[in-house]
């Protein structure tokens, strides 16, 4: 194919073959128990240098409690891959844990705009459709994907994408690389001790990411006896040998909400969001990271049950759940 343009980014990729061959070598089919702590999922599965993704962001189902442990922990140089990524890239820059975010959407607040503007993270283009469709590709086990996205714009420079001629139309066609990322995080309603997984309502990539992922952490609001997805497996998400750790976290979207559960903590975003310095980020990761031992105690001691509790009313009159 000819060649018409190239991105000049860097960009994550792994050849299909060695994917495969870890998913062959490392991946049990058995179904195996697999609860872990989040301070233990974290500490075995996610390593310095890691390219973590995750499915959904901060203002619904985020992975918000796993990510918290992450910079809890200290974990270092770690790529992020997110369609929208909101204020968890502050947290995980401000932690000192993230050096690279491959984005369609990159915010909020003025501290993640004042880390890129001075190359204390690299952010890389791709669209929130170029994302979905590398990991797409990640999980089909093919080494790229066509696409028409990225086209009607300067994206292509700021990302790995090449655009080429395509041999049918002869029309310019965009490839992006497959993506195969080291860890997947993500936050579902239901799952059961062997990593079986269920959503409910909106999903990106959930199942796809499980997929393309070397490893994958599942943290779950409820923890449900594996009869359940017995009784109806087409509820399924997604499958338990997909998954390598299984976290019961209850509001682990916090402060994002979780559909059907509990709304979004407004107040506690727009301080996320008022965050401008170092001195201030330092201030919050002291108070509501750093100052607990784990996410129980955040919201326990930082958040309160009462306030869980008005977030859970508001979510269900939302939904139609009360009067």
């Amino acid at each position: 194919m000819k060649v018409l343009r190239k991105g000049g980014r860097e960009y994550k990729f792994i050849h299909p073959d060695e994917f495969r061959k870890h998913v062959l070598e490392k991946k049990n089919r058995k179904p195996v128990e697999k609860v872990l702590t989040e301070k233990e999922a974290v500490e075995k599965f996610v390593s310095d240098g890691d390219y973590i993704v995750y499915d959904f962001s901060s203002l619904t189902r985020g992975p918000q409690a796993l990510i918290r442990e992450i910079i809890r922990q200290g974990k270092k140089d770690l790529w992020i891959g997110a369609e929208f990524t909101l204020h968890e890239s502050p947290l995980l820059v401000g932690g000192g844990c993230a050096t690279r975010i491959d984005v369609g959407f990159l915010g909020y607040g003025p501290y993640i705009a004042g880390a890129v503007s001075q190359g204390r993270v690299k952010v890389y283009e791709w669209t929130n459709g170029g994302i979905a469709a590398r990991i797409l590709a990640g999980a089909r086990g093919i080494p790229f994907i066509p696409t028409r996205d990225m086209l009607g714009s300067d994206n292509i420079e700021y990302s790995g994408a090449v655009v080429v001629e395509d041999p049918f139309t002869g029309d310019p066609v965009c490839l992006l690389p497959a993506l195969n990322p080291d860890v997947a995080l993500i936050h579902v309603h239901q799952a059961d001790v062997y990593g079986n997984a269920r959503i409910f309502g909106t999903n990106l990539f959930a199942l796809e990411a499980a997929m393309a992922a070397k490893k994958v952490i599942i943290s779950a609001e409820d923890i449900v006896d594996h009869e359940e997805f017995r009784k109806e497996p087409q509820r399924t998400t997604i499958p338990y040998f997909c998954v390598d750790a299984v976290v019961h976290l209850p509001y682990g979207a916090y402060p994002g909400c979780m559909p059907g559960r509990y709304e979004l903590d407004l107040e506690h975003i727009g301080l996320l969001n008022s965050i401008a310095t170092d001195d201030e980020m330092k201030r919050y990761l002291d108070e509501y990271v750093y100052g607990v031992k784990d996410h129980m105690e955040f919201i326990e001691k930082k958040v309160g049950m009462e306030r869980i509790k008005s977030l859970i009313r508001r979510a269900t009159i939302k939904e139609g759940y009360h009067e």
